[in-house]
C-alpha cells in the first residue's frame, strides 16, 4: 500500500431519542457518528529542493512527517473520527503513521495511479471532495496547499508547514492540528466559527485563467523553468501578493515592511523590485545607497526595506513602486519574456506576444483555525467527560 496523505472520516452527530439504547448514559454518550469526511495530504517533497543549498532552510525528514501524521491520526481518533483515506506518495508516509498499536483509525489509501508529482494532489484533492470530503489536513507548503486549492476549493483546510518560506501554512502541532480537523469535519465546531476563506491570485494569460497562487505571483527575468525554486532575488522584478505577513520569510515578508496584510484584511499588494543590475550597468551612484554589502543600490529604487528573505538572509532591498490592491483588481503586467512563479516556484513562461493579467480574488478555501476550533469546542464543553 502507498501513500500520500488524505483522511476521511465522518462522524454523525445523532440524539438518541430519550433514554436511549437500553437507557444508557446521558445524550452525549448516545450520540451516533456519521461518517465525517476529513482528508490529509502530505507531500514527501517538501523542504527538500535547492534552498537547502543556498540558504538556512530547514530540512524536515521522512521520519518527522510521519511523527507529525501519526499525532494527526491521534488527534483525529481522539474527536470520534474512526476512517481515513490516504493518498499514494512515495515515501508511504501514511502508511508508516498507521502502523501504531494506540491507533483504531481504519487507514484507506485512495484508488489512483500516482505519478509522484504535483497533479496527484490536485488529482486527489478533487477526488476527495467528489467523495464528500470537507476538512483536509496538509503537510507541506505552500505549493502543496496551492495544488490542494487546484483540486478543490470547497473544502477545509488544516494547513501544517514542512516546507520553506512558507506563509500559507503555519507551525501547529499535530495533535492539535488532528482534533481540530475532526471538530470541524463532523459539525461539532460550525464551520464559520473557526474558519475563514482565503484569497486567491488568478493568473490570466491572453484573457483567460491560466492558474492560481494562494500567497504570491512572482515574475523572474529567467526564460526557462529550471529547477523551479525561487532563490534568487536578483531575477526577480516584480511582486502580487494576497498576504503580507511582517513574521514571514521570502517575498510576502518583504511587502509586509511596505504594508500589512493579513489573511483577513481585503485584497493584496503589488510591489516593483528596483532593477538590482541597473546602477552597475549605467554607473550611476544612489544619493542615499543602503549600507556596504547589504542589499543593492540601484538609482529607480523609491524606498528600501530590509527583511528576511531566505531563512538566515536579511538584505536590504530597494523597491521602484508599490501599490495596494483591493478584491477584484486586476492589474495588467509589462509585457516582456519571464517566467511566472506561483508560491515560490516558477511554474511557466510568458514572451511578449502574451497579456498577462492578475487578479485578488476572495475565493480560496476555508482555512480552519486550530485555536478558533478548540476554543469553540472547549467552550461548548465538547471535552467533558
Amino acid at each position: 500500500r502507498h501513500s500520500r496523505l488524505f483522511v476521511v472520516c465522518d462522524l454523525v452527530l445523532e440524539e438518541t431519542p430519550p433514554g436511549g439504547r437500553g437507557g444508557q448514559g446521558d445524550d452525549r454518550d448516545n450520540r451516533r457518528h456519521r461518517l465525517a469526511l476529513v482528508g490529509i495530504v502530505a507531500n514527501p517533497a517538501a523542504s527538500k529542493d535547492i534552498r537547502r543549498l543556498v540558504a538556512q532552510g530547514r530540512v524536515v525528514p521522512d521520519w518527522e512527517k510521519v511523527n507529525i501524521v501519526r499525532r494527526a491520526l491521534l488527534g483525529l481518533q481522539s474527536v470520534g473520527v474512526d476512517r481515513v483515506l490516504a493518498m499514494p506518495d512515495s515515501s508511504h508516509l501514511v502508511q508508516r503513521a498507521a502502523d501504531d498499536p494506540h491507533l483504531s483509525v481504519e487507514v484507506e489509501l485512495l484508488r489512483m495511479t500516482a505519478l509522484f508529482n504535483e497533479g496527484d494532489t490536485v488529482r486527489a484533492a478533487a477526488a476527495m471532495a467528489d467523495e464528500g470530503v470537507n476538512c483536509v489536513i496538509t503537510l507541506g507548503g505552500d505549493g502543496t496547499n496551492r495544488a490542494v486549492a487546484k483540486g478543490s476549493r470547497d473544502m477545509a483546510m488544516v494547513a501544517i508547514s514542512t516546507g520553506t518560506n512558507n506563509v500559507f501554512p503555519v507551525m501547529v502541532e499535530g495533535t492539535t492540528a488532528g482534533m481540530a480537523a475532526g471538530l470541524v469535519a463532523s459539525g461539532t465546531v460550525p464551520m464559520e466559527d473557526a474558519t475563514v476563506r482565503s484569497k486567491t491570485l488568478a493568473v490570466m494569460v491572453d484573457g483567460e485563467d491560466r492558474d492560481i497562487a494562494l500567497v504570491d505571483v512572482a515574475l523572474s527575468k529567467e526564460r526557462f523553468v529550471a529547477t523551479r525554486a525561487i532563490w534568487d532575488m536578483n531575477t526577480i522584478y516584480e511582486v502580487f501578493l494576497t498576504r503580507a505577513e511582517p513574521s514571514s520569510i521570502g517575498l510576502s515578508s518583504i511587502g509586509a515592511r511596505l504594508e500589512a496584510v493579513s489573511l483577513t484584511d481585503g485584497g493584496g499588494l503589488h510591489y516593483r523590485i528596483a532593477d538590482l543590475r541597473q546602477e552597475e550597468e549605467e554607473g550611476r551612484p544612489h544619493p542615499n545607497p543602503p549600507p556596504e554589502g547589504e542589499g543593492t543600490k540601484d538609482s529607480e529604487a523609491e524606498i528600501y526595506v530590509r527583511a528576511p528573505i531566505a531563512p538566515g538572509s536579511v538584505p536590504v532591498v530597494g523597491i521602484e513602486s508599490w501599490q495596494r490592491l483591493a478584491d477584484g483588481q486586476r492589474v495588467t503586467v509589462e509585457q516582456r519574456h519571464s517566467t511566472v512563479a506561483l508560491d515560490g516556484e516558477r511554474s511557466f513562461s510568458v514572451n511578449p506576444d502574451n497579456l498577462l493579467e492578475i487578479e485578488v480574488r476572495r475565493d480560496g478555501p476555508p482555512v480552519v483555525s486550530v485555536d478558533a476550533a478548540l476554543r469553540h469546542a472547549a467552550a461548548a464543553g465538547v471535552f467533558r467527560v
